[in-house]
């Protein structure tokens, strides 16, 4: 069986509060070499709120999540018990492979709020020039995951809006994939999808406040509850729902997306939210995509090619992300079984038109 088939709860550990970096040096006095990998702007984050004593050596990744830069520093760290993570994905999903290369325990410490690589046991993997690769499943999950809020509430905002748009996503993704499913869902598969609803409940309820307490610098309830919904409840979604939980419509939008240049400057996450609207409308929910877009338009989140750039040969590019999305080796189809590119289109040009006549 793969390890993407096996049920993966999350790390051994999980704390979450204000001053969790406090917490460090104890959750490490059992080990004897542990090692640091992270990134330059990352570690000066951790810098800025670690007051323990711990003197550990750094060692910088080099920005791109590939195996070649994981077995390069598994030579430079050979002989550590422990790997601490610290950064945003790529830092963390770099770490994680370079303790499964030496067979070590790791601790992630998140820098920013833009994913859920801190909570589960796999790396998305590039090449070295930055292009996708694979996604690696690794047996060992992380020993500890460590998030400080006061950190956290400090990070840049285009990540946590980008986190927040991937996460809103998972439940519809899932619900998508499992509406045809006819058969009866294993119960933890239930688990990872009632875990999944509970995210698009507290991101729509709770995601106003918490962008605004990340402007005031602010670590309010609110704030707390969508961290741990990016990072914690979204991580555990896939650990249980395992492969119906996986990516769908949305993220097949966001796939083709990359064909258009003017869109490459926004995150992931934003762009996922997009083709959220896209995958919604082409499924028949219309009544959901109108019921989203307020919150959309509430909270910044770009509905319209416009909102990306996308002006000029509007329509020749929204064919050309349709085109792609619609794909066989795409995932639109997991959600929209028998999906075409014409279905996608008119998706796209239906979420066009109403984001301009619907108000928050």
């Amino acid at each position: 069986m793969r390890l993407s088939q096996v049920v993966r709860p999350g790390p051994g550990q999980f704390l979450c509060e204000s001053g969790a970096l406090n917490y460090l040096d104890q959750k490490l006095a059992s080990f004897t070499d542990p090692v640091i990998i992270t990134g330059e702007l990352s570690y000066q984050a951790f810098q800025k709120h670690y007051t323990g004593s711990l003197d550990l050596p750094v060692f910088r990744y080099d920005g791109t999540a590939s195996h070649e830069d994981m077995d390069r520093l598994a030579q430079l760290v050979k002989g550590t018990d422990c790997v601490v993570g610290i950064g945003g994905g790529r830092a963390l999903d770099t770490a994680k492979g370079t303790a499964e290369l030496l067979q070590v325990e790791y601790v992630t410490v998140p820098t920013v709020l833009g994913t859920c690589a801190a909570y589960t046991p796999l790396s998305a993997v590039y090449h070295p020039d930055h292009t996708f690769n694979v996604v690696d499943y690794y047996e060992k999950a992380a020993l500890l995951c460590l998030m400080d809020l006061d950190l956290l509430v400090e990070s840049p905002k285009k990540y946590f809006m980008g986190g927040i748009g991937d996460t809103l996503a998972k439940w519809y993704e899932a619900e998508g994939i499992t509406r045809h499913v006819e058969t009866g869902l294993p119960a933890v598969v239930q688990v990872g999808l009632k875990t999944a609803k509970v995210t698009q409940e507290l991101l729509l309820e709770d995601s106003k406040e918490a962008l605004a307490s990340m402007d005031r610098g602010d670590v309010t309830e609110a704030f707390k509850r969508v961290a741990e919904a990016v990072v914690a409840i979204a991580g555990t979604v896939g650990g249980f729902a395992g492969e119906y939980g996986r990516m769908a419509g949305a993220h097949a939008i966001h796939n083709g997306m990359s064909l258009v240049p003017e869109t490459h400057a926004f995150e992931h996450g934003v762009k996922v939210a997009y083709g959220l609207l896209v995958q919604l409308w082409a499924s028949g929910d219309a009544e959901e995509v109108q019921r989203l877009l307020p919150f959309y338009k509430e909270n910044h989140f770009p509905h319209r090619l416009a909102d990306f750039g996308v002006e000029d040969h509007l329509l020749e590019k929204s064919e050309k992300i349709a085109s792609f999305a619609a794909s066989d080796t795409e995932t639109f189809n997991l959600a929209v079984p028998d999906v075409t590119k014409t279905m996608v289109f008119n998706a796209m040009k239906a979420v066009e038109y109403l984001s301009e006549t619907v108000t928050v």
